[in-house]
């Protein structure tokens, strides 16, 4: 029967109920600061790939991921769409135009982002359609000046669907009563809700509608672009922009929100980096548990080693208690980092229930993302292991280096 001394004598180590209880209390606390660490570090890794999610689904599903415009409004955008729908990497295409203004109601009174659009391409080029609280893009009508708001600017205006409000634009209209500001009655048609700030900053009216406001007839400033990849935005719009005439410019998503991306994904990894010292520091103690444990067992070692044993043989025990260390340390951080990334979210929702705050109204999502992915609980794991494996080398190379009769001479 094949009955590995090494191993059989490291777990009988690790327990080190013989004599002293100190060793196994080390070896417990340094399998908890292990666990502990790497739980922490899955944790975060999936919030941070929670906001990354969020702000590729949310915030770009609602912006363009690129913009064709004219430096002059123009009327043949279907052919500019048929243009841009040539490159494989662009899905759909939409025209638009942008206006900037004030919204009235109620007494109150806030800015927005105002966008025209054709409903019908609209759908393809945003998600606004499939997060609509109340009403339906649908709605917009040419000629019946509709808005469809976002639910944080409706709130701030104490606005439903039905009701009125006067969208006023900068730009001064000469009257009878001399120069004022240009603006409309618009009646709510639509609500929608999705969950980030762009509830509190965009609103949309039909196309037709925006060009009587800006006076430009059923004129567009430009196209918007939905993309099969949004990280080849930029290329994509070079490449078109360079078959194009010069009054024709562009803008990518990476221009309006690629900081907040890229904050994200050097947040990530600085606190995947920081995190992973807390992780280094728990391997550390598996160190001075060993070098403890090679103490306590000095006379052991001495009388494996005048029975035969060999320094290798030695060296393995030390080794496989080390790693016996690591492992259930690894395995419990991984159970409990999963189960709480999984939970996370709902756990933090329930929290804001029962407190009455809102932690994360700050933030471009109002609740806290998380999304596991299993390829940071392999590389986690396996980082775990391997500094769990390094911190056995000098412990059990020191317990190799015992002499038996200097180790015995007291005993």
């Amino acid at each position: 029967m094949f009955k590995p001394v090494s191993l059989l004598i490291g777990l009988r180590y690790t327990r080190a109920k013989r004599r002293n209880h100190f060793i196994s209390f080390i070896s417990l606390t340094s399998i908890i600061g292990l666990m502990l660490g790497v739980a922490v570090l899955i944790t975060v890794l999936s919030v941070m790939n929670g906001f990354d999610r969020e702000l590729k689904n949310r915030i770009l599903g609602m912006i363009p991921h690129a913009t064709i415009n004219s430096r002059e409004p123009f009327h043949d955008w279907q052919k500019l769409a048929e243009f841009a729908k040539k490159n494989p990497q662009v899905m759909a295409v939409a025209p638009y135009t942008q206006l900037q203004g004030m919204l009235a109601a109620n007494g109150q009174v806030t800015g927005a982002m105002i966008s025209g659009v054709e409903p019908q391409y609209e759908k393809k080029v945003s998600i606004v359609e499939k997060h609509m609280q109340t009403g339906s893009l649908d709605n917009l009508q040419a000629d019946d000046f509709g808005i469809v708001l976002g639910e944080t600017l409706a709130l701030n205006l104490g606005l439903q669907v039905g009701d009125k409000m006067t969208l006023v634009l900068p730009e001064a209209a000469v009257s009878p009563a001399g120069v004022i500001p240009r603006f409309k009655r618009f009646t709510v048609v639509g609500i929608f809700k999705v969950g980030a700030d762009v509830d509190g900053l965009l609103a949309y009216i039909h196309i037709s509608d925006a060009g009587k406001m800006l006076r430009i007839g059923d004129q567009v400033q430009g196209v918007r672009l939905q993309l099969h990849d949004i990280f080849e935005s930029r290329p994509v719009l070079m490449n078109l922009l360079s078959k194009l005439p010069d009054y024709f410019y562009g803008n990518d998503w990476t221009q309006t929100h690629g900081n907040l991306f890229s904050a994200i994904q050097m947040e990530k990894a600085m606190m995947g980096l920081l995190l992973l010292l807390i992780v280094a520091v728990a391997a550390f103690n598996i160190v001075s548990s060993l070098v403890m444990v090679v103490t306590d067992k000095k006379a052991d070692i001495a009388i494996l080693r005048t029975l035969g044993a060999s320094p290798q043989t030695i060296t393995r025990i030390f080794m496989v208690q080390g790693a016996v260390i690591g492992l259930f340390g690894t395995l419990g951080g991984v159970l409990l980092g999963v189960i709480i990334a999984l939970n996370i979210s709902d756990f933090m929702t329930w929290v804001e229930h029962i407190t009455g705050q809102s932690f994360f109204d700050a933030y471009f999502v109002n609740y806290l993302p998380s999304e596991l992915k299993w390829s940071d609980v392999i590389g986690v794991s396996f980082i775990s292991a391997l500094l769990s494996f390094l911190a056995t080398i000098y412990p059990a190379r020191k317990a190799a280096q015992v002499q038996p009769a200097e180790a015995l001479r007291y005993e």
